[in-house]
């Protein structure tokens, strides 16, 4: 449940209902595909999201939902959902001001040490 994607999941659906996978995937942006439908599966095998399939539609629609379980844990952590939702963008701005630094020193010789060339 750590997961961001798993709360911003559970934040969507407890906020919209039932929705089919496109209409939750646009819902969370900035999720891969694979990454969604990893997270999706892991909260299904939990209990907490339920799969229905309408088979008299073509082609067959898939919805998804929260269960009675997935329902109780979006309450309880919908503070923490809308906080990781509301300031995603700055936790992504602070990873890449941390993460600059390294990636500029790592091509670099370290100090002292002779260089090649």
């Amino acid at each position: 449940m750590a997961d961001k994607w798993a709360l911003l999941m559970l934040l969507r659906l407890r906020e919209h209902g039932v929705q089919r996978f496109s209409e939750l995937q646009r819902s969370i942006g900035g999720i891969s595909r694979k990454m969604f439908s990893q997270t999706l599966r892991t909260l299904e095998r939990d209990g907490l999201v339920v799969r229905t399939v309408d088979p008299d539609a073509t082609p067959p629609l898939v919805h998804y939902g929260l269960t009675v379980l997935g329902r109780e844990i979006a309450e309880e952590t919908r503070v923490l959902c809308a906080w990781t939702h509301n300031r995603a963008a700055q936790v992504h701005a602070a990873r890449a001001a941390y993460d600059q630094p390294i990636a500029t020193s790592e091509g670099a010789p370290s100090e002292g040490a002779p260089s090649v060339g």
